[in-house]
This record gives C-alpha cells, sequence and structure tokens, in this order.
C-alpha cells in the first residue's frame, strides 16, 4: 500500500478525517518551506499538498497566484520543488507529500525524468490541475510503477461517468473542488457538498478531499462529518501575506488554524 492509502486506512480505523494543508513551495522565501512542512505535521496535518510554482495558475485564486509570484522571484521551480520534497522527507519518513501544480513543468522536464526525480524525492502523489484524465495515460503509466499516486480533481458538475473515468486512473484521493470557481473565492454551501459526495461515493471507493472554501476550523469541523479530508490552501497563504515583513509570525498562525482545525475535526 501507498503512504496514501496507509494514512486514509489508518484514520478510518481511528474514526477520524484527513487535514491536508497547501502551500506555495519557496514562498516567502526557499528556505521557509521545508521547516514549515514539518510545524505543520506537528499541528495535525495528516497529508500535505506542496505547489509547484507557476506562471499561469489558472485554477487559482489572487492568493495563491501572488505566492507563485514570489516563489518564482527566488527561482524555484519543479527541480528546486523535489529537492524540497526529497530535505522534507529525510527527517520525516511517514507523512505523505503530494505536489499539487499544472502539466507544463511536468512536460518541459520531460514525464519520465520527471517521474525519476518524483521518486528519488520520495514524493507518494501528483496533482496535475490541468491535466484530464482522457489525457493522463502516459504520466499515470509512469508514476504507478514508482507507485506513485496521480490525484484528479472533481468539479460540482462532474458527472457520474466522469467520476467513474476518474476511478478508473487515479488513486490516493480524489479532491473535489466545492465552488464553481478559483481558490479561496465564495462562500462554501455544505449542503451543496454533502449532497454531491453521495453521487461521487456512488461511483468510487477512493477517499474524498474537499477544498477550495474552507477558511477557518468551523468550515473545516464541518466538512470533516461529510468527507474523507479537508483541504486548506488559500487561509494558509493569506497568513504568510499578511506577514511578509515577519516570516516567523506567519508560521505562527498558520499552526495557529491548522491546530483550531485538527480540534475542530476530532471534536
Amino acid at each position: 500500500m501507498s503512504r496514501l492509502a496507509n494514512k486514509f486506512a489508518e484514520l478510518k480505523a481511528q474514526n477520524r478525517k484527513a487535514l491536508i494543508p497547501f502551500i506555495t513551495a519557496g514562498d516567502p522565501y526557499p528556505e521557509f518551506t521545508v521547516p514549515l512542512l514539518h510545524e505543520m505535521v506537528r499541528a495535525g496535518a495528516d497529508v500535505i499538498e506542496l505547489g509547484v510554482p507557476f506562471s499561469d495558475p489558472m485554477a487559482d485564486g489572487p492568493v495563491i497566484q501572488r505566492a507563485s509570484e514570489r516563489a518564482l522571484t527566488h527561482h524555484v521551480g519543479l527541480r528546486k520543488v523535489l529537492s524540497m520534497a526529497a530535505e522534507f522527507r529525510k527527517t520525516d519518513q511517514t507523512t505523505p507529500l503530494v505536489l499539487m501544480g499544472y502539466l507544463n513543468p511536468i512536460e518541459i522536464m520531460g514525464y519520465q525524468a520527471f517521474a525519476d526525480g518524483a521518486h528519488r524525492a520520495d514524493v507518494d502523489g501528483v496533482l496535475t490541475v490541468d491535466l484530464p484524465p482522457e489525457e493522463a495515460a502516459q504520466c499515470v503509466a509512469l508514476l504507478r510503477a514508482y507507485e506513485i499516486d496521480q490525484i484528479f480533481l472533481l468539479a460540482p458538475n462532474s458527472t457520474a461517468e466522469r467520476i467513474q473515468k476518474m476511478d478508473v486512473v487515479g488513486s490516493g484521493y480524489l479532491y473535489y473542488v466545492s465552488l464553481k470557481g478559483v481558490t479561496g473565492a465564495g462562500h462554501l454551501n455544505t449542503e451543496e457538498v454533502e449532497q454531491k459526495l453521495q453521487l461521487i461515493r456512488a461511483n468510487t471507493d477512493l477517499p474524498v478531499g474537499v477544498g477550495f472554501g474552507v477558511k477557518d476550523a468551523e468550515t473545516a469541523g464541518t466538512i470533516a462529518k461529510i468527507a474523507d479530508g479537508v483541504v486548506v490552501g488559500s487561509a494558509l497563504i493569506s497568513k504568510i501575506e499578511e506577514n511578509l515583513n515577519d516570516p516567523e509570525q506567519a508560521k505562527i498562525e498558520i499552526i495557529t488554524l491548522l491546530s483550531a482545525m485538527r480540534q475542530a475535526m476530532d471534536a
């Protein structure tokens, strides 16, 4: 079993849900990232999504767009992100680490070279926002050879047929985008999410994480009652943006928010 499969099985046995924070690698500067990953684990993170900076992050709202811009000023690209993943893994052999980003950097690096690099860095999953299942066969095959999970996004308008496609090619978990729009936008309607999760679960046995609208501990606790995982990104990166002159304060505020979410999810 992969680390992701093991983690979700372990949480299910404990009747707990996965807390899945997202940060952009290299924001606000490269040396900040790996120590923050370890702090997030200590605060209760079960799985970490590490964002690969990209110049045109079409699914991301302004907060994460600006995080990518800050990281790119430090020349943090895919190879540096893989180095950060490898550095994290030196002292954490248990927490699943998922790279989240866009296809262009992978294509530039080359699918085989990327799969080899992700394997050497001991990455557990890859979530490529703009890679549809119909075009994912090559990437999925290369990653599966290394037991790396390819994770796909589901949208509010995803049909049963589409969910079944994701179930066949995807692994690890499915990421349900709870809002029509970009990250950090809008208000999350938990009743609509619950209805959609019923359709998703009727068509897949993969765990389902919910993201794109989780802003606080109360929302995390509510989503944890109906989903297998709670993904939070923009709310964390906002803490970095609000404290660019004091990154250590940003770290404190991120850990405080994650700890509150963990407590609400376990209540």
